[in-house]
């Protein structure tokens, strides 16, 4: 394998409803469009990469139902090997996105029946986390970072496991809502994965871009790239597409610097984000180039 991605799996149903108000008691509405899709934060990111050039292995919770099925043909459509780790039925998230942000309503079932599955990682470069499958996420990393394999962690939100997976992550790049779960600013943050020992750290801030720090220490912004308003669709999924991306760089550019990966990562996001649900949102590596070369950068904010 050249990659391994561990997380939960979604069947996304995302939906867009306009300047309507969500019906309560008795009433209806029509939505204005929907896509159905993979979602999962690192399951997203696994196939961002795989869309990319590069289809990792997979290891993701998967029932024995009829969504499961659909979530395995998906797999099977960009070419990602799914490692199944058996729960009784799929996970589902309902998305409504306005106005930039989005709403969810999740169904998770993270029950998992089986315990971590012994995977032959020969061949491995990276592995990218999500906090999901705790005890997965955390012998894998162990595994990884005595091998010398790169490890890579979408902190999007705390999880029992943050603090002691961090130990054995290279990369972290985290949300603003992390921050918030924790008391800590941006700057604040950023102390606290060093500390922890990541070699590279950011937090991404979204429409303000992503503060980080490279293997030296130093500071930076990376700015957004400016999209008019009107052409922001769906932003959900758009942060998982961002790690997909970088680790896809990582493994196609290994001679890059963190700063270039992280620029064409934020390409992709800024492609995703015009596009309604997940699969739509994937780019290629022609749509990295375009959104690269078609907007400029924000100005950029105070680190």
């Amino acid at each position: 394998m050249d990659a391994l991605f561990i997380g939960q799996s979604y069947i996304d149903v995302t939906f867009v409803t306009g300047d309507q108000p969500m019906p309560t008691g008795d009433d209806k509405m029509v939505a204005e469009d929907y896509a159905i899709s993979f979602g999962g934060n690192a399951v997203t990111a696994a196939f961002c990469c795989a869309k990319l050039g590069i289809a990792p292995d997979l290891l993701s919770s998967v029932a024995d139902d009829w969504l499961g099925r659909m979530f395995v043909d998906m797999a099977a459509k960009y070419g990602i090997s799914v490692h199944h780790r058996k729960v009784r039925e799929s996970s589902l998230s309902f998305i409504m996105p306005r106005g930039g942000r989005r709403a969810i309503v999740r169904c998770r079932d993270d029950a998992y029946l089986h315990p971590v599955p012994p995977l032959r990682l020969d061949g491995c470069r990276a592995l990218h986390l999500d906090g999901h499958q705790p005890d997965a996420a955390l012998h894998y990393a162990k595994l990884c970072r005595e091998a010398g394999i790169m490890t890579s962690l979408d902190g999007g939100g705390l999880r029992s496991n943050t603090h002691d997976l961090l130990a054995f992550v290279d990369v972290a790049v985290v949300a603003e809502r992390l921050c918030e779960q924790m008391g800590l600013s941006a700057s604040g943050m950023l102390d606290y994965l060093q500390a922890r020992g990541c070699r590279v750290g950011g937090v991404t801030q979204g429409a303000d871009g992503m503060v980080w720090y490279d293997e030296a220490g130093r500071r930076r912004h990376l700015p957004a790239l400016d999209v008019p308003a009107e052409r922001v669709i769906d932003t959900n999924g758009a942060g998982d597409i961002f790690h997909g991306a970088y680790v896809y760089a990582y493994l196609a550019r290994p001679e890059a610097s963190w700063e270039e990966r992280f620029a064409f990562a934020r390409g992709a996001s800024t492609h995703a984000i015009q596009h309604l649900g997940n699969e739509a949102s994937l780019p290629g590596l022609a749509d990295v180039e375009r959104a690269r070369s078609e907007y400029r950068e924000r100005a950029p904010a105070t680190v």
